[in-house]
């Protein structure tokens, strides 16, 4: 039992300090006597250090005392007090106030004065124009030169108010620099050493592989800016694990990473459930580290549909309902072409134009309306753009919901450390909302109707088992929940208007579960 250190995982009530769960890995390893053992890490620090007892060092231990990394980190955090207390200088701030001030009533005092400038200049115009017909020449001679000479005095009037603005806002100006030279300053430094610190950081993070070949941080993340390397990025479980191994003349066998703890507000994250590496900060440097081991058949490049038939429910001369099974992808993925695109592309003669009108996912079953003609998508597609196609799905949820019915608002954005993984962001995210029932409570599951209002991705799976959602994973939800034989959720049923006839049709298709 872990006794060094000590952290609140949010699991216990008694606790005390900030509530964070955490990863930690497992690394199964065989040593070179053959003999299999186990390794163990946590991502990221715990109890504020990075050094415990059963649980590998970190790749780069910052944490080190009087380490470079403490000294820059506190030389930044004095030019940040120092930049807080400038901007927040009580006469810093009259200045800045009373310069916006001043600068307003210039800005207003002018425009005021251009309009009833431009006025008389009107007036003027006409003056003239009805002098023309009306005075003699003579007359007509003298009033052009009275004209003209107010003419000249308005400019000169315009010229005298902007001077005097000038003169107005130049000494609260030049009291203003004093102090935003400074902070500029200071800000400037403060980016510099930033940027410094990272660079430096990134070379200090130095990876091995089996070969013992080494890459740092910077040299793993070419196409992306050090400045915009994921915060954290080398802190995870996996490269820690792997980079003791490599140290030690360890041969990974089988890992594993799993969450301990209350989850974070935003994402996914269950006590004691396991998930793989992150695509943002991991993958780039697991795809160094693992090089020359053998692995697993990666399971994204086999075609999950071989053998797997499309089921025509409905066609006409407009559209084709279709019945789409689990692990079927709705349109061609990077590595596997067969699609539900694809096969009705050469199944169905005289078909042309997007074709696809919405998707599922691929581990979705249920109902697809597609497009056989661009006229057709582009009035359904426009029906499921304002929200008249009627939508619902049944879902096996791992667990009982007390509640029997409710609608679910979390807004949604994509995990940009993680695709395709999706988070709840109230700040950047999409809005996302779902009306649910319960339809049945038996031997532990739950099974409820959907009906989402918006089409989020991942907006049913992530609205089931988020925390402040449902909190519930669907069954065989290997993102968001437990793997299983297949992921229990399908689009029942559709409905919505025909493009041609206008006429109301409805399809509906039983879940097999």
């Amino acid at each position: 039992m872990q006794t060094d250190f000590e952290h609140n995982f949010g699991l216990d009530n008694s606790k005390k300090g900030a509530i964070s769960g955490k990863m930690f890995g497992v690394l199964v390893v065989q040593n070179q006597q053959n003999e299999i053992g186990y390794i163990t890490a946590v991502s990221g620090k715990l109890g504020e250090k990075n050094k415990h007892k059963k649980f590998v060092p970190p790749v780069y231990d910052m944490l080190t005392k009087d380490s470079f990394f403490l000294k820059e980190k506190e030389t930044l955090r004095n030019i940040s007090i120092e930049l807080d207390r400038l901007e927040n200088t009580a006469e810093y701030l009259k200045l800045r106030t009373l310069y916006e001030q001043e600068t307003n009533k210039a800005a207003d005092d002018i425009t005021e004065k251009k309009e009833a400038l431009k006025k008389a200049k009107i007036a003027r115009k006409l003056k003239r124009e009805k002098a023309f017909t009306e005075l003699s020449t003579e007359d007509y001679e003298t009033l052009i030169n009275i004209l003209s000479k107010e003419s000249l005095d308005a400019k000169h009037y315009l010229n005298n108010v902007t001077r005097f603005w000038e003169h107005t806002l130049k000494p609260i100006k030049e009291k203003l620099l004093i102090f935003t030279n400074q902070i500029t300053l200071l800000k400037e430094k403060r980016k510099t050493k930033s940027t410094a610190l990272q660079i430096y950081i990134s070379k200090q993070y130095q990876f091995l592989n089996s070969k013992k070949e080494v890459k740092n941080l910077g040299e793993l993340f070419t196409n992306v800016s050090i400045q915009n390397i994921p915060a954290g990025t080398g802190e995870c479980a996996a490269p820690k694990l792997l980079q003791y191994a490599f140290l030690h003349d360890l041969k990974p066998i089988a890992m594993a990473e799993f969450w301990w703890g209350k989850p974070p507000n935003k994402e996914v994250r269950k006590h004691q459930q396991f998930y793989p590496a992150c695509q943002g900060k991991c993958k780039p440097i697991l795809t160094h580290m693992l090089d020359g081991i053998e692995m697993d058949t990666n399971p994204l490049l086999e075609n999950p549909a071989v053998g797997k038939k499309l089921e025509i429910v409905f066609e006409d001369d407009e559209l084709i309902i279709i019945y789409k099974p689990n692990d079927f992808l709705s349109v061609p993925g990077i590595h596997i072409q067969d699609s539900v695109y694809s096969r009705i592309k050469q199944q169905i003669k005289g078909v042309s134009g997007p074709i696809i009108v919405h998707r599922l996912d691929m581990a979705t079953s249920g109902l697809l309306v597609l497009a056989k003609n661009k006229n057709a998508h582009k009035i359904i597609q426009s029906q499921f753009i304002n929200k008249t196609v009627k939508k619902r799905y049944t879902a096996l949820l791992d667990g009982i919901i007390t509640e029997n019915k409710g609608i679910i608002n979390l807004p949604l954005r994509v995990d940009l450390d993680d695709r395709p993984r999706q988070l709840v962001c109230y700040e950047h995210g999409k809005p996302a909302e779902t009306k649910w029932e319960v339809i049945e409570r038996k031997n532990g599951k739950t099974k409820v109707h959907f009906y989402p209002i918006s089409g989020r991705t991942h907006q049913l799976r992530m609205h089931a088992s988020h925390s402040l959602g449902l909190n519930t994973p669907i069954i065989g939800d290997d993102l968001y929940g437990k793997k299983s034989d297949r992921l229990y959720l399908h689009s029942d049923t559709l409905e919505f208007a025909h493009p041609i006839t206008k006429e109301k049709m409805k399809f509906h298709k039983k879940a097999d579960f």
